[in-house]
């Protein structure tokens, strides 16, 4: 159940007043996260002072020990309703932690699906070399050493046709003049003698 400021300002002094406006809307917001680190301790420290007296003045009640906090000014005369607003005062700051822990987690959880998003894509697109000339002389195709002839082109035609003129005229087979007798080798032989000798 929420407390009302005005209550609070009631049964708080003036230094208890200004932790719990710490932990009120607008100032909350603009602490940091050690401050209400910091500011958390202090409220649970108050909480349990205020709620071992308010059990201290229940077995006192009952008969069970001696009161305690007689010198106490007045505004400890409600102890639990002190409880209440200092465990208030937590819960708020509490709250407030763990949104801010929340929202550093989702921080860190978006960059990382970010960076992994940049990975994927890095790797699904991998960077092409760019296509123009590199620094260094790289591969070239090196020019033919060999010289080239030249043939004019008066000539072009001209061999082909020297060595059709080359030719022996072809005659049919069967034609008388192609069977000519050989010379015999023994009239050959006597001549090649005669030379010898």
């Amino acid at each position: 159940m929420s407390v009302p400021c005005k209550f609070e300002r009631s049964i708080l002094s003036y230094d208890e007043h200004e932790i719990i406006l710490r932990s009120h809307h607008p100032a909350i917001y603009d602490a940091s996260l050690d401050d209400l680190r910091a500011l958390r301790q202090r409220l649970r420290a108050m909480r349990d002072k205020e709620r071992t007296l308010a059990r201290e003045n229940r077995r006192a009640a009952r008969g069970k020990g001696a009161q305690r906090g007689a010198s106490f000014p007045g505004t400890a005369e409600y102890p639990l309703k002190r409880k209440q607003v200092f465990a208030a005062a937590l819960k708020r700051v509490s709250k407030e932690i763990g949104r801010m822990h929340k929202l550093e987690a989702r921080t860190a959880h978006i960059e990382a699906a970010r960076r992994a998003l940049a990975t994927r894509r890095a790797a699904q697109f991998p960077p092409r070399p760019a296509a123009d000339d590199t620094p260094s002389e790289g591969m070239r195709p090196l020019p033919s050493q060999r010289r080239r002839t030249r043939v004019p082109r008066a000539k072009i035609g001209s061999v082909s046709q020297a060595t059709k003129m080359r030719k022996p005229l072809a005659t049919p087979a069967t034609s008388p003049s192609s069977k000519k007798e050989k010379p015999r080798c023994s009239s050959s032989r006597k001549d090649s003698r005669s030379a010898i000798s």
